[in-house]
């Protein structure tokens, strides 16, 4: 049995994209969430089995899924610390928790750190894995499936894991504030909000397509770029105003917050 230690936005996005695999379609779930309203909509929605207590997802279920706030961590851990057994298989999904900080508390090396992010829920995510050697490929491939039903799965050294909280895990937000950026600019340029919004958004999606099919992003830029055009007009305005240092110290940012976060053994 899968469970959840959270009722969430990813959570949710992990449930349905099982629930959308053949053979998920069948797989036993158990959610331990709080609140009384979302329950009865993930089991509504989802079939899923309901919970308030922790406990019961940590001695019930074989692969047990953290998705759960930060800074919430330390006392879930606490609360289910003596029935996580050398049998179970925790996942945590949540920024900056270490596997060293699992460890210690949970006293099982059966630890998998991941970094989802929120095109799962559209079943378009990107998905890093981190974990230490001590898994059978059976093991492995049971939560690597998991995340494959929402979108992509890369394993790397925990090492990289800042770094990726950073890129794929904000970058969803840093993409969107980009394009909410051009929406507000064409409609400053005369567009309406709603003509303004489908060209960008769609702009952003077949561009992205390219991309996915192989086309290298240097390419594209000299595709779309005439000597002297349009594009050449504004890409000398980011050039000026140091876009690729701009977004470098977005990152950098965002990867010192994520190692803020993961000191707390």
């Amino acid at each position: 049995m899968i469970g959840f230690i959270g009722g969430g936005n990813m959570a949710e996005a992990l449930i349905k994209g099982i629930r959308g695999k053949a053979q998920g379609a069948r797989e036993k779930i158990l959610v331990s969430e709080p609140r009384e309203e979302r329950k009865k909509y993930l089991e509504q929605a989802y079939s899923v089995k309901t919970t308030s207590d922790n406990k019961e997802v940590a001695s019930l279920c074989d692969i047990i899924i953290l998705a759960v706030k930060p800074k919430n961590m330390a006392t879930v851990l606490t609360e289910i610390k003596e029935l996580i057994t050398d049998k179970k298989t925790v996942v945590s999904i949540a920024a900056g928790i270490t596997l060293s900080y699992l460890q210690s508390r949970l006293n099982t090396k059966k630890l998998i750190r991941v970094m989802p992010n929120t095109p799962a829920l559209v079943q378009e995510g990107m998905s890093v894995m981190s974990l230490c050697e001590c898994f059978s490929d059976r093991d492995i491939a049971a939560i690597r499936d998991i995340f494959m039903s929402i979108g992509r799965v890369l394993t790397l050294p925990e090492k990289y894991m800042d770094a990726v909280t950073a890129l794929s895990g904000s970058g969803p937000a840093f993409i969107a504030l980009f394009v909410e950026s051009l929406v507000d600019s064409g409609v400053k340029l005369g567009l309406s909000r709603d003509n303004s919004s489908e060209l960008a958004i769609q702009t952003l999606i077949g561009t992205a397509r390219l991309l996915e099919e192989g086309m290298s992003p240097e390419r594209l830029r000299e595709m779309v770029t005439s000597p002297g055009g349009t594009t050449a007009a504004g890409l000398k305005v980011f050039e000026e105003k140091g876009l690729k240092n701009i977004v470098l110290n977005v990152l950098e940012a965002a990867k010192t917050r994520a190692e803020e976060l993961g000191r707390r053994e």
